[in-house]
């Protein structure tokens, strides 16, 4: 079992709040052991593989479509022993129950058919393994993206492309719950566990990190201390020293991010509570 501590220090370094309860969490969901497979689909540049590979020794694949995503990844985990492949979740070049357990993470809402993409996953699964998913939810917090949300309530529109366009950042879709367990369940899905993540949030989090921070790391602008600090290959704990200007962005964030902590509170008396994203630890029947 994957201890608090042991989590806490592998994402010490981590800006989005939201990514760094779900690596958290999809963690403690999966727990592989040394002999199982598991299949990272949409795996981008690889971090969760990453963080798999840091607590388990068990066979990680990763599946992605973008090949400069991919090439990032193998130039960070050419030593790690993780195996990763360029092609789509609609035709997973991989037998029917190869794999033990998978991840979705923010991968579902880019499929123009999710159905499809989840179907395959599902075959390559076998029975009685499990599946953990992560979604971005329609009814995410104002604050978080306080300009798309702004947009869809007064003209039922968003920005779906370049540095304002937030949550919907290349996204065909957002999910309700219901719409989530709808598509799972149509797949003969088994709902385990149901998570929503991130409620409190400081303002304009989803630009701030996305549209800025991501920017200025991907072109070079920050100096390497600056880039140690907010690297999610880094896995030792905080680095960059206390006043490193990424350290105090991180530990403002963090401040805030606290309060979640309570979210399961609150979620008891008001079920509609807007989250950031919704996760589900899913079960293939035997």
């Amino acid at each position: 079992m994957i201890d608090d501590e042991q989590l806490s220090r592998l994402v010490a370094n981590e800006a989005d709040m939201t990514y760094k309860r779900r690596v958290k969490l999809f963690l403690r969901w999966l727990d592989p052991t040394p002999q199982e497979w598991v299949l990272d689909g949409g795996c981008g540049r690889g971090f969760i593989l990453n963080y798999l590979r840091a607590v388990s020794d068990c066979v990680l694949v990763g599946v992605e479509l973008e090949y400069r995503h991919l090439r990032v990844a193998r130039e960070h985990l050419a030593d790690r022993a993780i195996h990763l492949l360029n092609g789509d979740l609609y035709h997973p070049p991989f037998a029917d129950n190869a794999f033990d357990k998978a991840i979705l993470a923010e991968v579902l809402e880019h499929l123009p058919d999710d159905r499809a993409g989840l179907a395959e996953v599902v075959r390559v699964i076998r029975p009685g393994g499990r599946i953990a998913i992560s979604v971005p939810n329609a009814n995410y917090p104002f604050w978080w993206d306080p300009i798309n949300k702004t947009l869809e309530m007064l003209l039922n529109t968003h920005v779906a492309r370049g540095p304002l366009a937030g949550i919907w950042a290349d996204h065909v879709r957002l999910y309700t719950l219901d719409d989530l367990l709808a598509l799972v369940e149509g797949e003969g899905l088994h709902v385990e566990e149901t998570k929503r993540l991130v409620h409190y949030c400081f303002p304009f989090s989803h630009n701030l990190v996305y549209g800025l921070g991501k920017s200025l790391l991907e072109a070079g602008w920050l100096s390497e201390r600056m880039e140690q600090a907010v690297s999610r290959y880094h896995l030792n704990g905080r680095a960059g020293g206390r006043f490193n200007p990424m350290n105090v962005g991180l530990c403002l964030l963090n401040w805030v991010d606290r309060l979640n902590d309570r979210l399961a509170e609150r979620e008891k008396s008001k079920r509609e509570l807007s989250a950031m994203n919704l996760c589900l630890k899913v079960r293939v029947p035997h």
